[in-house]
């Protein structure tokens, strides 16, 4: 994958196949320390130990289509690329929590990318999940949620084209603002 928001969206994705109702995503951007951390956390149905165990593999899957499973294989080879690395706590019937760490001076560091665009996408995927996210660079700090978006629309659908068009828009400019060094 060649962006992080690419990862955000597989590793969230993961978290709505898990049953979760709360999807919290946090992006820190560290200069100081030179460190992005990555992290999703849910509320799902989490993983037994024996599959928690074996995650990172390519070829351990919860999916019937296929049985390959390489987003959190990728997300791990990245972060070792990248002088950082990636853990998991997961507790069955409460949810898991991915944390991945990288070097932002690494060369092999990926970027950002469309991070809106994936916020969008999991909203559109399952808009009764709550989404909240977290973006921090250095002392700037956005938060978005999807519980405190639905309570203004106060029975509008969020997943109405018009407000997904607002809410892109809102989080592009947003992003943009705290992104600026």
């Amino acid at each position: 994958m060649k962006e992080f928001s690419l990862y955000i969206l597989d590793i969230a994705q993961n978290s709505l196949k898990a049953g979760a109702k709360n999807v919290k995503i946090e992006l820190d951007i560290d200069h100081s320390k030179d460190l992005l951390t990555v992290i999703v956390d849910d509320d799902g149905c989490g993983m037994e130990e024996e599959f928690l165990s074996k995650v990172f593999d390519p070829f351990t899957t919860t999916r019937k289509e296929r049985k390959v499973g390489l987003g959190l294989s990728l997300f791990k080879e990245l972060a070792l690329q990248c002088g950082g690395d990636v853990k998991i706590e997961s507790k069955k019937g409460i949810g898991t929590h991915v944390e991945g760490t990288f070097k932002i001076s690494s060369v092999d560091l990926v970027p950002i990318g469309d991070i809106p665009s994936t916020i969008i996408s999991l909203i559109i995927s399952d808009s009764d999940v709550n989404i909240s996210f977290v973006l921090k660079v250095d002392e700037k700090i956005f938060k978005f949620d999807t519980v405190e978006i639905k309570k203004v629309l106060d029975g509008v659908k969020i997943t109405e084209p018009s407000v997904l068009k607002w809410l892109l828009e809102y989080l592009t400019e947003n992003l943009k603002c705290v992104m600026e060094v």
